[in-house]
Parts: structure tokens; sequence; C-alpha cells
């Protein structure tokens, strides 16, 4: 990997272990409705234009269903789902969580595509499925105002991102990257419009609180895609997906540097045992063969 990618891959796992610290800024302000609306927006407005000039506008209209599931499933509701976890939970916590995508994508795909795991594969999801255990029994309280609900949404979240991989499989292989980006955005942004309204919080939102949502669509998600893309055209997608593996860490250093969130001894262990399935399930790291 040449050091430009590497840096690429650096400022994607930032950019995106950010995500739940400028969620956790905005979205008790805004509230999860409203800030994802506008987290989506924004980044559509900087995506579709792109788009445009690029002259690709017309793979929208050839892809509208696929691109349509796409936004609901890989945007609108998991960025939903995630912003209203944030509101509980540490930003550590969420992007530990965040790190089964690659386990829910992988087991839908043996599931639904029927796609052979390994020894290796499989291995990972039961380890995985392990520190998600773990960090379930450490951290997760289901009396009012506990966590444990939102560690429920955060875990529906990364099982609607492992949907919305293997449909985009099906439905839009062969699409440009920045077609499935944008309109994906734009879908999302759409369909969140009208709760957006509904729910758009009665005081004004302070001036932190627009910076974080502007830098989560402009940042965390725009540029990210971008950044997402340009890794996948340089080094290909195996090498792009382990920056699943950089995000918690990311996360973690963020939401104690800038919260003040601590990492205790279960959370910590729970996250590298979710990490050490994640690197199985992916085929990062392979189960030792017998002799």
């Amino acid at each position: 990997m040449r050091l430009r990618d590497l840096g690429d891959l650096i400022l994607l796992a930032a950019l995106w272990g950010g995500s739940f610290l400028f969620m956790r800024y905005a979205a008790p302000a805004f509230g999860p409705l409203a800030l994802i609306w506008l987290r989506v927006a924004i980044a559509a407005l900087f995506l579709v234009p792109l788009l445009l000039l690029r002259r690709q506008g017309w793979a929208l209209r050839e892809h509208v269903f696929g691109i349509a599931v796409m936004g609901l499933f890989g945007s609108a509701l998991p960025f939903v789902l995630i912003a209203w976890a944030m509101l509980s939970i540490t930003a550590g916590l969420a992007s530990i969580l965040n790190a089964t995508v690659p386990i829910f994508t992988a087991l839908i795909g043996a599931l639904w595509l029927h796609e052979q795991l390994g020894a290796s594969r499989a291995a990972g999801l039961a380890v995985g499925f392990a520190g998600v255990l773990l960090l379930a029994a450490d951290q997760a309280d289901f009396k009012p105002g506990g966590s444990g609900w939102a560690i429920v949404a955060m875990l529906l979240a990364t099982l609607s991102y492992g949907f919305a991989a293997n449909l985009t499989r099906r439905l839009l292989g062969g699409v440009p990257a920045l077609v499935s980006a944008a309109g994906s955005q734009l879908v999302a942004a759409i369909i969140l419009l009208p709760f957006a309204l509904w729910f758009w919080p009665s005081v004004q939102p302070g001036g932190m609180a627009w910076s974080a949502a502007i830098i989560l669509g402009l940042g965390c998600t725009a540029l990210a895609f971008l950044l997402f893309f340009r890794l996948i055209a340089n080094v290909g997608a195996s090498r792009a997906v382990t920056v699943t593996f950089l995000i918690p860490l990311f996360g973690v250093l963020w939401g104690s540097v800038f919260l003040g969130e601590r990492l205790d001894a279960g959370m910590f262990f729970g996250g590298v045992v979710v990490v050490l399935g994640t690197t199985l399930a992916t085929g990062v790291l392979r189960w030792p063969a017998r002799a």
C-alpha cells in the first residue's frame, strides 16, 4: 500500500470514528431525525453536483430501485438508529459495536446468498458475537434511562448495513460507486424530510450543534465516501474494508479527548474480541489450518 493510500485509510477511519463524536454533540440538540436529515441532505448537496459534473446522472434513473433501497437500508435507517443510540451510550462503545458490520454482512451473505463461509470465517462470526455478548453483559442496562435499548439500536443499525451491503451486490453490481453514494444520500434525504420537519426542534440549536451537524454531513459523510471510493479504486475492496478495524480506535480516542469518556476493562476486552471476530469473518486473519 502506497503512503498516500495509507494516509487516506487513516483519515477515513478518523472521519468515520469522529462521526460518533459529532452525533453525540448534535443529537441532543436536534433530535435523531432532524440531525440525520441534515447529515444526508448536506452530503447529497455535495455529492450530486459532483455526480452530474462527471456526467453519470443517467445511472440514477437506470438503477432507481436499487439506489432507493440502498438509501433506506444503507443510510436513512441505520443513521437514525445510531443517532438515537448516541443519546444514551458513549461514542467509544458505539464505534466498537459498529465494527460488527462485516460480521452481519458475512452472516446475511451466507444465509441469503448461500455464500460459503469456511471454517475461518465461521469462527470469526462466533468470536464476533461472543464479543458483542461480552459488551452487552457489561454495558447493557434496560432500566429507564439505561443503555440496553441503545445497544439494541446499534446492532439493528449494523444489521441494516449488512443487509444493504448484500443487496447492493445483487442490485447495484457494476454501478459506479459515486452513483450509489450520491443517489443513496439523496434518497435518504427525501425519505427523512417529512420526519425532520415534523420533529424539528422547537428550541434553536446552538452554534456547537450546528457546527457538528455540518461537519458530520460534509466531512464524515461526503468526504468520507469519496475517500472510501478512492481507496477501493487504488487498493481494492478487501483492503479498503480494513478501515473497519481502525474506526473503534478513533471512536474511543475522540470520545476520550473531547468528551472525557473512559474505556473500562470490560469494554476494552469486549472490543478486542469483536474486532478479532471481524478480522476472521472478513478473511483478513485466518483460523490456523490443521496440519
